[in-house]
């Protein structure tokens, strides 16, 4: 969206905006030092917004549909303890994606044969009607306002498609593009509330039980505040997204592959970085599969092969993770690298054997969010209980789901991993970092809940956006043609 008139406009504003960052920083600390931490980290924050507003084929609805979820993601950190902001943000969403999923009839026709969809829908609408068995009204209401938020989100972008493909020309642009620049603005927007704190060994943390024992990993800052698992998974989607995409500018890949390093590092994210790790063996697994097939060289492509593997590499050396890759974070709880996943599992397991068999079929009714409490969470043992995740998307979907939760969640991951590799009626493979995104979330599915969506589902959503592109628009090229430099795949 930035021309090239228009960089150096955004230049000076990027630096007086980090100005504005140092001052303030100085009126908190007295120090010339911390004010200068702060400056540079503003300018950096303002560099991830030049490189998301420079990418190609931006459109504006994909940006506001990445940028909603990416919203209602921080929020639910930010304003854990006022959830009528966080509400209010979800009902924004019903009413954008619904006018953008009209007609939405003839887009729910598409909703079966996407693996996302039963995924990131099925466990809603199973827990639906678990919580109407047990005359639980007031959870079964609140999983209707969830589910019609998601489902509207995936109407949209099946309508959006839909319209596209008709249309043609400047309207078939991908929507995935602009939420991989929602994500990047997110990120920067971060950065910036936390210029304060972002080169300290003690950053700013949010006011939660979990966030005080985690001061070493990055948040963000005060008004913003963003899980540091969920951060580093942001970052290594808009990495996939962009860096393994050809139609992107040699510059904007590698500016996106060294930002990818720098947050991984900040955020000490074990999750995050096994998914930046699969992401970076796929994808040489793909361009060999294709040199194989096609008897084609690597001479021209061996620099973004390798570049992921840079990446990997530096984060495990300049970022410390040669520390914290197997760190026990809890004390309490020694040679635990899950941090404390497996008790919730266990609780999990525990929870359903005691429900009836309504809960047992589709899923844990107690709240609207299935979340679990269990004795040995960190707090007195007189309470109050936290309310955790289960930071596990197979576990996810079979607590809020039950046992159909658990069968919808192994159907949908087998469609959308068949849509990632499967070829096109034209020949083409799907995208490519489509195919590397499906397959490289495979082994985050043990330890976090990003492939089934939620609030937090900004990962979901692109992952979405893919498939749907595939499948609706099978005969046109999975990409762009691509500018010479850098070429990967």
């Amino acid at each position: 969206m930035i021309t090239a008139r228009g960089r150096a406009a955004f230049a000076v504003v990027a630096v007086v905006v980090a100005l504005l960052a140092g001052v303030l920083e100085y009126t908190r600390t007295d120090s010339i030092g911390q004010s200068a931490a702060a400056f540079a980290a503003g300018l950096l924050a303002m560099a991830v917004a030049g490189i998301a507003l420079s990418l190609p084929g931006i459109t504006l609805r994909g940006l506001v549909l990445g940028g909603l979820f990416v919203l209602a993601g921080i929020l639910t950190w930010t304003a854990t303890k006022r959830p009528g902001i966080i509400w209010a943000v979800l009902a924004v969403e019903v009413v954008v994606f619904a006018v953008w999923a009209w007609p939405w009839l003839r887009s729910l026709r598409s909703l079966s044969r996407l693996g996302t969809a039963w995924l990131g829908l099925a466990y809603w609408f199973l827990g639906i009607v678990g919580a109407v068995l047990v005359a639980q009204w007031k959870v079964a209401g609140q999983r209707v306002a969830y589910a019609g938020v998601f489902t509207l989100a995936v109407l949209a972008l099946i309508a959006l498609n839909t319209a596209a493909k008709r249309r043609g020309g400047a309207h078939g642009k991908d929507l995935s593009v602009g939420m991989a620049a929602a994500i990047l603005l997110g990120i920067a927007a971060l950065l910036l509330v936390g210029s304060g704190s972002l080169f300290d060994k003690v950053h700013a943390i949010p006011d939660n039980a979990s966030a005080k024992v985690m001061t070493d990993r990055f948040w963000g800052g005060p008004g913003l505040f963003y899980h540091p698992n969920s951060l580093a998974g942001l970052m290594a989607v808009a990495g996939i997204r962009i860096g393994f995409d050809r139609a992107m500018a040699w510059w904007q890949r590698l500016g996106v592959a060294a930002l990818a390093a720098f947050v991984l590092s900040i955020c000490e994210s074990r999750t995050g970085f096994v998914f930046a790790t699969a992401a970076a063996v796929v994808h040489l697994g793909l361009a060999l599969w294709k040199r194989h097939e096609h008897a084609e060289g690597l001479d021209r492509r061996w620099p973004a092969l390798a570049v992921p593997f840079a990446v990997i590499a530096i984060v495990l050396t300049l970022g410390g993770g040669y520390q914290w890759v197997l760190k026990d974070r809890f004390a309490d709880n020694p040679g635990d690298v899950t941090s404390g996943r497996t008790d919730t599992w266990r609780q999990v397991w525990v929870d359903w054997k005691h429900a009836g068999w309504a809960e047992k079929t589709f899923g844990d009714a107690r709240t609207s969010r299935a979340v679990v409490e269990r004795l040995d969470d960190g707090n007195p043992i007189e309470g109050p209980r936290r309310q955790l995740n289960t930071d596990n998307a197979a576990v996810g979907a079979f607590r809020r789901g039950g046992v159909l939760g658990a069968v919808a969640f192994l159907l949908g991951l087998g469609l959308l991993l068949w849509h990632a590799i499967r070829r096109r009626p034209n020949g083409a493979l799907p995208a490519a970092w489509f195919t590397v995104g499906a397959l490289a979330v495979v082994p985050t599915i043990a330890t976090e809940d990003w492939l089934i969506g939620g609030t937090n589902g900004a990962i979901w959503l692109l992952l979405a956006a893919g498939e749907v592109r595939t499948l609706l628009r099978r005969d046109e090229p999975a990409e762009v043609t691509p500018a010479p430099e850098l070429a990967v795949s």
